[in-house]
Order: structure tokens, then C-alpha cells, then sequence
């Protein structure tokens, strides 16, 4: 099993677990490929493997790896989005994060999750994604999102109004900060903390949450992911955001904003020993009651 390893910076408490990542590939002699900028930042800092390769970009992994590994947070995975793209190629993440929703794996759990990985004690867990459209092209061509797509004002801005349609019928005109349009991924993310609802992941549902209504009988709406949506702006602004994920353009208020479910999927590995169910069990303390305490 070839193995291709994503990374960001990190704080120094994190470098035994790196270095215990390295050593249990390397005790397995599995062939290794470091994204170049990763391996410029923590060459110095551990001690590697010698059977490491590098990789740059997408082109460097088709046909060239099984599994794309994430040290990190879930934002560190979400990363490897522009790294995969529409390849099929399965990823996993290993948390040094705090919450971890996508990268599941406990940093205190490396040795037995890669015992399990290279047993193939897993199974791909199907993930849609959301593709984002408008004339201007915009995010080119790594236009999707694994989380959710987010429209909302600039830090100097005043309250938006977006009208948003559902296969051209009129949904809502949302006062707002923003507007949140989430994949059931993403209903763990920047959704939830807007009171969006936790949608499983198969359900085959997209939910459109407001960030700070002013019109407060406004509340999240789930719809079905095969319809297509449309969002104008009305601001004072002359300019807003739109999110992708972690990356963000600025963008003018005369643009059309269209979303679709995304032509292709994220395959998410999850280990034998884990559910959905009890990742949210475990990350959202379900079940823990107080009084114990």
C-alpha cells in the first residue's frame, strides 16, 4: 500500500506524533510520498524514513498512491480536497486538532489505526460534495466543497438580503450576516454552530442555514441534494464573500451565485472499529451526564 502524507504547520508538542507516523509506515516498509511544502517544514525537525518521495500537486498522485493520509485537524483535510479532486483516492485523517469530525483518528491511537489500515480492516464511506457556478468562473477549477459553501458580508460591511431559488422558485429573501449551504459533512461544521440541524451522512440532503437572521421566524431548511440552487445579493456593499470550504474570494454583488450537488464523491476511510454514530457520540459527549461529576 502506497501512502501519501498532507500536512500543515504545527506547534511543537505535536512532533512525537509525527515522528510516530513516519516510524510505524516505515516499520512496514510501505512506500511514502511527502507534499513537497510539508516535508520542507518538518525535515529538520524529525528524523524520516529513507524511502520518501515527494509529491506537488494532484497530477503527482494519479496512479501513484492508495491512500492519502491528513496529519491534522479537519481543516488540514479539508485541504487534501484540491489534492485528490475527482481521483476516487481514499482518505484518512489522524487528529492534532481539537474536535476532529473528519480526521477521526486519535493521535493516542496511530500504532492500531495503521494496523488496521494496512489489514484493509476498513470500509469507504461515500461523501457528496457541493460544486459552485457563476459566470466569473469562480474558484476555477476546484470549485467544490466537502463542508458546505457559505455566502456572508465583509467585516465592514452592513446586513445582506440574498434571495435564494430552488430550481427558479422564489425560497426566501434572507436578511442576514450570511447564508450557510451545507453538505451533511458540513452539518457538523460551521452549521451546527448556527443552529443548523446533524443530518447522517447518506441521507442525501443539503440544508440552507442563515448566519444572524434579522428576520428571526427564519430557521434552517433542509432540502433534497438534486435540485439546484440560486442566490442574488442585495447589499449596501459593493462587495461580499463567497467560502469554499477553507478558501474564500471576494466577490461583486451583481453576481449570480449557483450550486449543484457535485459530478463526483470523497471517499472517507473509516476503520472497522468506528460508526458515525459513535464519532458523534464521542465528540459531542452524548450520553455524559453531569450529575457525575
Amino acid at each position: 500500500m502506497k501512502i501519501a502524507i498532507y500536512g500543515r504547520e504545527f506547534n511543537n508538542s505535536v512532533l512525537p506524533y509525527v515522528q510516530e507516523v513516519f516510524n510505524v509506515l516505515d516499520s512496514y516498509k510501505n512506500p511514502i510520498l511527502v507534499y513537497n511544502k510539508y516535508l520542507d517544514y518538518i525535515k529538520d525537525k524529525i528524523k524520516l524514513p529513507a524511502n520518501i518521495q515527494v509529491f506537488t500537486c494532484h497530477d503527482d498522485l494519479l496512479g501513484e498512491t492508495d491512500v492519502l493520509l491528513s496529519l491534522g485537524g479537519d481543516g488540514t483535510l479539508l485541504d487534501t480536497l484540491s489534492l485528490i479532486r475527482d481521483s476516487g483516492i481514499p482518505v484518512i485523517g489522524i487528529n492534532f486538532g481539537r474536535l476532529g469530525f473528519l480526521a477521526s483518528i486519535n493521535k493516542d491511537e496511530i500504532k492500531k489505526a495503521f494496523e488496521a489500515l494496512h489489514n484493509r480492516e476498513f470500509t469507504l464511506d461515500k461523501r457528496t460534495l457541493l460544486s459552485v457556478a457563476s459566470k466569473q468562473g469562480l474558484f476555477g477549477d476546484e470549485n467544490f466543497a466537502l463542508n458546505d459553501i457559505t455566502i456572508h458580508r465583509r467585516d465592514n460591511s452592513a446586513m445582506m438580503i440574498i434571495h435564494a431559488y430552488m430550481n427558479n422558485e422564489f425560497v426566501n429573501s434572507y436578511w442576514a450576516d450570511g447564508l450557510i449551504i451545507a453538505t451533511p459533512t458540513g452539518s457538523t461544521a460551521y452549521s451546527l454552530s448556527c443552529g443548523g440541524p446533524i443530518i447522517y451522512p447518506s441521507s442525501q440532503n443539503f440544508v440552507i442555514t442563515p448566519i444572524a437572521p434579522h428576520n428571526l421566524n427564519v430557521r434552517p431548511v433542509i432540502i433534497p441534494d438534486d435540485v439546484s440552487l440560486t442566490f442574488e445579493i442585495e447589499a449596501r456593499s459593493s462587495k461580499f464573500l463567497v467560502s469554499c470550504d477553507s478558501r474564500t474570494e471576494t466577490v461583486d454583488r451583481s453576481v449570480k451565485i449557483i450550486l449543484n450537488k457535485a459530478s463526483f464523491h470523497v471517499n472517507l476511510i473509516r476503520l472497522n472499529n468506528e460508526t458515525y454514530l459513535t464519532t458523534l457520540r464521542n465528540k459531542l459527549l452524548w450520553g455524559i451526564d453531569t450529575r457525575n461529576y
